[in-house]
């Protein structure tokens, strides 16, 4: 699959919920995960292969591939923490994020089954950035105006380049 990159308007669109996780929908998840690792992710959302459906998928190392239909959070902490990230639909673009902690999430997955899952660290970090991607947002949108605008020139001289 191709990933939209920055600038295409699907990137900030609403996602629409999956109504029937069958065959076709976990089709798309496998070949998600299969995009994402070769391009070397550790999440991929929907909208980055240009379908507003709420989908995403991550694998962290050598952890198990998850699948997350219909995501949200239901709780997150307090606490924040700054951490580094990027994007596949901004490559070679880093910048620091400060973002909750420990989330829980509820979704659906590729079973059907529903799942709630707490995380921390790199886990909730990584679904919170890709459930961003559902609500048409950004790792930037969370940067200061100055920072997000540095970040952007830098990401078209790179992409002119």
């Amino acid at each position: 699959m191709e990933i939209v990159t920055y600038g295409n308007e699907v990137l900030r669109s609403q996602a629409e919920p999956v109504r029937v996780i069958d065959a076709a929908a976990v089709k798309l998840a496998q070949d998600m995960l299969e995009t994402m690792r070769a391009g070397k992710g550790i999440g991929l959302a929907a909208p980055q292969v240009g379908i507003l459906k709420r989908l995403f998928v991550m694998q962290i190392a050598d952890d198990v591939p998850r699948v997350f239909f219909n995501p949200r959070i239901v709780e997150q902490s307090e606490e924040t923490v700054k951490f580094e990230e990027g994007c596949m639909s901004l490559p070679g673009i880093y910048a620091d994020v400060v973002r909750p902690e420990i989330v829980r999430v509820h979704a659906w997955n590729e079973k059907g089954r529903a799942f709630t899952l707490e995380a921390d660290g790199l886990l909730a970090r990584v679904i919170q950035h890709e459930l961003d991607h559902l609500h048409g947002l950004m790792f930037i949108d969370h940067l200061s105006p100055l920072k997000r605008k540095r970040v952007l020139k830098a990401w078209e001289e790179k992409f002119r380049a």
